[in-house]
């Protein structure tokens, strides 16, 4: 595979992680009478993503492999959009209580988004089964690296970050923020950029060996670029840097402050 097409991949991946993150964004604060539509729509789509996960599982293509991870990043969307919906989330809707700490805080804290983990692996066991001894199991991978990256992104949330970005939970889910803690970060967070930098590097020298053919290094390409910018949304948490400015155009506007009044009125 040529460098311009691994430079056309990794592209195509943070089109695709920016894009679609703000149409998900977009369509969850559309006003009420069009938010059944938007999930009906995305539903549709998931479903046609899941179509083309199954078509592609033996085409071991570089076509079939950028076919593949597109599927599985519909999916993931449909998820994401279900739960910022609120439809699937936690049987718990409230906010943190002041005095909740430890054990009992993570517990509580759980509950609030149970559902939708519980959605998300039973997503992963259902790829890896349908995937298992297939040609492409670019899918499988695609969502299992979203999976654990977005794991890791939330226990880091809980555990304590000094930035993220409120602006991305819609109001009917805002008691979620109760639950994250503003501050120094933890020693997960180290922990979790080391995993990160070391799957990233095992998924480079994968590529990297002699003996891949084009659709290895096409699908892993694709897994390091996703790696790759799970690591930068992870410094986001840790660096004073505006991220929500590269989806202003999918959030709310924000309210003007008043013009103030001259004096001598």
């Amino acid at each position: 595979m040529t460098p311009a097409a691994v430079a056309v991949a990794i592209l195509y991946t943070v089109f695709l992680w920016w894009f679609s993150t703000g149409v998900i964004l977009w369509l969850e604060r559309r006003t009420g009478a069009t938010r059944g539509g938007n999930l009906a729509a995305i539903s549709i789509a998931a479903v046609l993503a899941g179509a083309v996960v199954v078509m592609t599982l033996r085409l071991a293509t570089p076509l079939g492999a950028i076919l593949a991870f597109t599927g599985a990043i519909v999916l993931w969307g449909w998820h994401e959009q279900s739960f910022l919906s609120g439809r699937i989330a936690g049987p718990r809707t409230l906010d943190c209580p002041d005095d909740a700490q430890g054990l009992r805080r993570f517990v509580l804290a759980a509950a609030t988004l149970i559902h939708h983990e519980l959605a998300l692996a039973g997503t992963v066991a259902v790829l890896g089964a349908i995937s298992w001894g297939q040609p492409n199991a670019i899918a499988f991978w695609t969502f299992l690296t979203l999976f654990v990256c977005r794991l890791l992104a939330k226990l880091n949330l809980f555990a304590g970050v000094p930035n993220f970005s409120e602006e991305f939970f819609p109001d009917r889910l805002k008691y979620l923020t109760t639950y994250l803690r503003r501050g120094p970060a933890s020693l997960f967070f180290p922990a979790s950029l080391a995993l990160l930098t070391v799957a990233g590097l095992f998924e480079a020298w994968s590529a990297a060996a002699a003996e891949t053919s084009p659709f290895a290094v096409m699908g892993l390409t694709l897994l390091i670029a996703l790696t790759s910018l799970a690591l930068v949304e992870h410094v986001f948490m840790v660096v004073p840097l505006p991220d929500a400015s590269l989806w202003r155009w999918a959030l709310p506007a924000q309210p003007k402050p008043p013009t103030p009044l001259p004096l001598d009125l």
